[in-house]
């Protein structure tokens, strides 16, 4: 829900560069999207402002990639919004904010990945390069996120069966089928892996059909690979979900069934979140549907 005590616009954040970065407060500024957690306005041709406008979370998210952003950005294949500078709370604005790097392309859950292989490929490289040991004391991921799976089982079956009841799945049966196959397999056992553990379509950009960002690294944490692995089912189209695994190099068969749970679980809470969007309720986000009703026909459509 937005946070109506702090309404964001130009001139307040005109303000705010003037008080704490006036070498930037005669750039251009125009507003760019309303996210989940934060604003997002582009400042300039080259940066771009976040302000935590919903839930809790943000700051806190926000300042994590301000802290652990920098020094991943380096060695990934894609671009990504890397901060520059923070802004600090104050009397015009009680909550932190950061400059970051601005990052050209459409989200893919309005302009969908269509170059398959392509896709396939890049998405397997970003991985690649990302999933790298984290420290001892990287952060653990929110709702449990990089964690074993079975600890999600809780919250997986409040999504099925709200999901059901509205309508949304005709066919819960085979849904729970496969969530049950990705629980029967072994937990990871290898170090925990830097991720960015919430790699669905409004998360990733595109451009001339493949993928060219990735945004939104609020979430960032260390565990198991399997949970951004979920991601080549919403995120690819039909028929190249195999060239993907073949293209992530450490993709081992308990790896990939539990990413297919993980998957599972983010397909339901985006058709969900769909669903709020076309009926106008809060956190709705008409977008996120379709690729996430295509992802459920993927997963439940073979048997691992």
């Amino acid at each position: 829900m937005a946070d109506t005590d702090n309404e964001i616009t130009a001139d307040l954040i005109a303000e705010l560069l003037r008080e704490q970065h006036p070498d930037l407060a005669d750039l251009p500024l125009t507003f760019g999207a309303h996210g989940w957690d934060n604003q997002l306005w582009r400042l300039g041709d080259d940066l771009a402002i976040r302000l935590p406008w919903a839930t809790q979370d943000a700051d806190e998210l926000l300042l994590k990639e301000h802290t652990l952003v920098p020094a991943a950005a380096p060695r990934l294949p894609l671009r990504i919004p890397v901060p520059q500078r923070l802004g600090h709370p104050s009397e015009r604005f009680p909550r932190p904010w950061v400059i970051t790097t601005w990052i050209a392309g459409e989200p893919a859950d309005r302009a969908p990945a269509t170059r398959g292989t392509d896709a396939a490929d890049t998405l397997a490289d970003f991985l690649a390069a990302l999933h790298q040991p984290a420290p001892a004391d990287a952060p653990a991921g929110r709702h449990r996120r990089g964690g074993p799976l079975a600890d999600t089982s809780e919250g997986f079956t409040h999504l099925l069966k709200e999901a059901t009841t509205r309508g949304l799945i005709c066919n819960p049966d085979a849904v729970q089928d496969v969530w049950d196959d990705a629980l029967a397999a072994p937990d990871w056992t290898g170090p925990a892996l830097w991720l960015h553990a919430d790699l669905h379509p409004a998360n990733l950009l595109t451009a001339d059909g493949n993928f060219c960002g990735v945004i939104d690294f609020g979430d960032m944490c260390a565990g198991d690979p399997a949970c951004d692995l979920a991601a080549g089912w919403l995120l690819l189209p039909d028929g190249v979900i195999d060239r993907f695994h073949h293209s992530y190099p450490a993709a081992d068969a308990a790896t990939l069934c539990r990413a297919r749970g993980w998957a599972l679980s983010k397909a339901i809470a985006c058709l969900l979140i769909g669903d709020n969007g076309i009926h106008g309720r809060p956190g709705g986000k008409a977008t996120w549907g379709p690729p996430a009703s295509a992802a459920l026909q993927r997963l439940t459509a073979t048997r691992p």
